[in-house]
């Protein structure tokens, strides 16, 4: 366990070494001095175990930080990011869609024919047979999969077929993306697609849907089309081992402090996978994720590189399809206000300034050791928090500093 006296001795000596940076650039733009004030002192009461934040608007960066606490992060530190591989995956997807090789309302089953049969759990273990699944209930979690976490009716079947989160893609007897997905065809959906909401394994055969189409494998896709463009070099499904140093240790809250993570789980990201999981696989680094949600925040360019259209940004960060039937669903798991968000694809829109000034229109999501981004087109603006705490509940903190970059970015003159 890691007491608060621990972590001011680690961030002192990081300090003294020179990694934690600057709290805002040197032109001196000191508007959202309190934002890294707020973030620091998470880590410094122990909140955190330590914290890294990036604020850009028109890809320019407004404030950037790297607070240590348990131990050093700089500029260099890899972060998993878990499900905040679901938005660059569903962005791949529509860039699909704008090559013309795709339409969101293409049944499931024409890529991927594992899943021609599917049904649907009914009552009492009877089965009954499943409508059609289209790319767009993947992307919006609509379409039945749900995980192997949670208290879904299907979720011990999937334990029970080896399809556990963040270990499928490491078992060689899974087969791959084709071997999982030809285990979960083979078992009932929770509920029928697009009448409910469920968070589950849909972008993971979205990033199939990707491979079956464009004939790669989904890392060299997504860094044919986003991470190469972007300058996103250290972004990818597992660490090499010249990065191995630099990948963050994990934590978790635990006995109203925080562990660190030693039972393996936490190396799994420098082993290949035998499958690229679109649902929580990627490894990078806070600049990195800054570029991808600057590209969002900037109508699909950052700098002179062009890798989305407009038009399908705008389909990617906006609500999509019938939203009545998701959002009680997606209200209860996100702990949203009512009538506050819309569920886009791979992540929620904003539907008014709740969050602050100018939020509406922002899309947003995060993951599981407390990772999170926005990026808010009206406002060409982007903010990404890099931490490693399990679960995300533990601690917030973006949604906590959200509102006060808003409230920062109102006062300039």
């Amino acid at each position: 366990m890691i007491d608060r006296r621990r972590f001011l001795v680690a961030a002192a000596a990081a300090a003294a070494w020179g990694i934690a940076g600057p709290a805002w650039p040197a032109s001196g733009d000191n508007r959202f001095a309190a934002v890294i004030a707020r973030l620091r002192g998470y880590v410094e009461e122990g909140k955190l175990p330590f914290a890294s934040i990036r604020i850009a608007r028109h890809g320019r960066v407004l404030a950037e930080a790297h607070i240590p606490g348990a131990e050093p992060v700089g500029p260099d530190s890899l972060y998993r990011i878990y499900s905040m591989t679901k938005p660059v995956v569903a962005a791949g997807v529509v860039l699909l869609v704008e090559d013309g090789r795709l339409a969101l309302e293409d049944p499931v089953s024409k890529f991927v024919p594992e899943f021609e049969s599917l049904e649907v759990a009914g009552p009492g273990g009877q089965r009954e047979p499943a409508r059609t699944m289209t790319v767009a209930h993947l992307l919006t979690h609509g379409c039945g999969l749900a995980n192997s976490w949670g208290d879904a009716r299907v979720a011990p079947l999937y334990r029970e077929a080896g399809l556990v989160a963040a270990r499928w893609m490491y078992d060689p007897g899974i087969g791959g993306l084709e071997g999982f997905a030809k285990k979960l065809g083979a078992l009932p959906l929770e509920f029928q697609p697009g009448t409910d909401w469920i968070y589950g394994y849909g972008l993971d055969i979205a990033g199939l849907v990707i491979e079956r189409i464009s004939g790669e494998r989904l890392g060299d896709y997504l860094r044919r089309r986003f991470f190469d463009p972007l300058g996103m070099d250290a972004t990818g499904f597992f660490v090499p081992g010249a990065r191995a140093g630099r990948l963050a240790g994990l934590y978790v809250a635990r006995d109203g402090g925080i562990a660190r993570v030693a039972d393996g789980s936490e190396r799994a990201p420098l082993r290949r996978p035998f499958a690229d999981g679109g649902s929580a696989g990627l490894v990078s680094t806070l600049e990195d994720y800054g570029r991808f949600a600057d590209m969002l925040a900037n109508g699909g360019t950052r700098g002179q590189a062009r890798v989305m259209a407009p038009a399908s940004v705008r389909r990617l960060v906006t609500a999509y399809g019938p939203q009545t039937p998701l959002l009680p669903s997606l209200t209860r798991f996100g702990g949203y206000e009512p009538g506050s968000i819309g569920m886009a694809l791979g992540g929620v829109v904003r539907l008014d300034d709740r969050a602050g000034p100018g939020s509406t229109g922002e899309y947003a999501w995060g993951g599981a050791a407390g990772t999170g981004f926005l990026a808010t087109p009206g406002l060409g603006l982007s903010m990404v928090l890099m931490t490693q705490l399990m679960p995300v509940t533990a601690m917030p903190a973006r949604d906590r500093l959200r509102p006060m970059v808003y409230e920062a970015l109102a006062r300039e003159g």
